[in-house]
This record gives structure tokens, sequence and C-alpha cells, in this order.
């Protein structure tokens, strides 16, 4: 993860383009890092990915290469991917200055769930959101079982989520999905100026506002991630998993996220 800090805004850009900014433990464990320990001077902060995507989700390579000797280590692991999982949403969620999610390309798996949970989405109008989940035998995570439907509904949420469908930027701004769509060659300036707005307003306010927005829209999020953390430490460690993920691989390389 590469990290600048200019003027109150602090960005924090998915350093992996080679694969498509998916999410090994080193950048998940460095996001959560500088999310819960902002320092004063940061009013504003930006997540954006390197390159073509914004993220594909979990890097299903380094889950695929554990070779767990038992099933308690199998749910050991288990435990520990979702665990990290659910602590990458709540740092986002609760980090006390606005969060700007800045989306390029594919977001896709939990990087979807990371891209909602930030207060603002502005994604480039070529963007796609992506619950890739159940093609691998997984389920959504990362409070996406929340976050979807609350902002677009049961129905296209479930299309999302049991069908794969992806969903366009232009048509996740139009349903309330994203806060914005925009040209691609428009997207970084348009975030640079939302963000130097931000952190230029007062620090306080915006704070005590977000949190009540949270708190209001959220209220049940800790039971989506107890839930989804249930039924995904289960498909985590069925053979199912190990067996679609292993089909993935061999037929297209190791390059395949969710």
């Amino acid at each position: 993860m590469h990290r600048t800090e200019d003027d109150g805004v602090l960005t924090l850009e998915i350093d992996r383009p080679e694969r498509m900014n998916a999410l090994d433990g080193a950048t998940t464990t460095a996001l959560i890092d500088a999310l819960t320990a902002l320092g004063p001077s940061v009013r504003v902060v930006v997540i954006t990915g390197r390159g073509p995507a914004f993220s594909t989700g979990a890097d299903i390579v380094e889950l695929s290469r554990a070779q767990p000797r038992s099933d308690a280590e199998a749910r050991l692991q288990a435990d520990h991917t979702m665990d990290v999982a659910s602590s990458l949403i709540r740092a986002v969620i609760d980090a006390p200055v606005p969060v700007i999610a800045q989306v390029s390309g594919i977001a896709a798996g939990i990087g979807v769930s990371l891209a909602l949970a930030a207060d603002l989405v502005y994604a480039a109008e070529d963007a796609t959101f992506l619950l890739a989940f159940t093609g691998v035998g997984l389920m959504p995570d990362g409070g996406a079982s929340l976050l979807v439907p609350a902002a677009i509904g049961r129905a296209r949420a479930t299309a999302m989520a049991l069908l794969g469908e992806p969903m366009t930027a232009r048509d996740a701004a139009a349903s309330g999905l994203i806060t914005q769509a925009l040209p691609a060659d428009e997207l970084a300036d348009t975030v640079a100026s939302v963000a130097r707005r931000l952190a230029h307003g007062p620090a306080r306010a915006l704070q005590l506002t977000k949190h009540a927005l949270t708190a209001s829209t959220l209220a049940l999020l800790g039971d989506a991630l107890a839930r989804e953390r249930e039924g995904q430490i289960e498909l985590l460690t069925a053979p199912e998993f190990r067996n679609r993920v292993g089909a993935l691989l061999g037929d297209k390389g190791e390059s395949r996220q969710t």
C-alpha cells in the first residue's frame, strides 16, 4: 500500500496492480493500521487503487495456498481471514474523519464492501461493481449483505449476490449504491476537490454528522458481520471452495480473485 498526505488529505492507494489490487494479508493489515492510527493532521481519507482496478477482492491465490493439516487448523485460518475482513470494514466505517472511495475499473468481492464502507463513493463511468463470491463457493462478506441492500433494495442486491450480476457505475449511481459516476478523466480531480472541501470544513461537525448517519443507517452492521462470519467460515473450510478455486486457477492461471 502506498500512502501520501497533503494538506489534511491522506490518500491510501492499494498498490498491487499486477494482481488487480487483490487484498492479501499484508495489504489489508496496512490499510487497517493506517485507518486506526490517524494523526491529528488528517482531516479526510481517500482510498483508491493503483492501475486498472480499485480492488478485485480477497486474493484467492493466497487463500488457496493455505494447506491446513487438520479441520481445527482450517477453522483457525478461516477465523483469522474473517476477523481481518471485518476489521477492515470497521476501520473504514469507524474512522473519525470522512472517507472517500475513488473507484476505477472493477470493484469485486470485498472490494465492493471496502468502497461502500466509505462515506462518499466516486467512480469512473466505466467502473463495475461485482459480488463474485458465489462463483467460488463463498458468500458476500465485509458487511455487503447489509451495505448493498440498504442502498439499492433487496431485489437488486439479491441479483448481484446470488447471480453475480455486475453493476455499472452509472447504474450504481442511479440506484443510490454510490455517490456519483464521472467520466474517467474527471474522477481524480473531482475527488481531490471534494477532499479539499472536507479537509477545510468544520472537523467536529463532520465527525458527529458521520457518526449520526452511521448509527441510523448501519445499526445492524454488527449482526450482519456476525452472520457473514459464521457462514463464510463454513464455506471457506468446505471442499467446494477449494475445488472451485482450483478449477479457476487451473483454467486461467493465478489471476483470479473474489
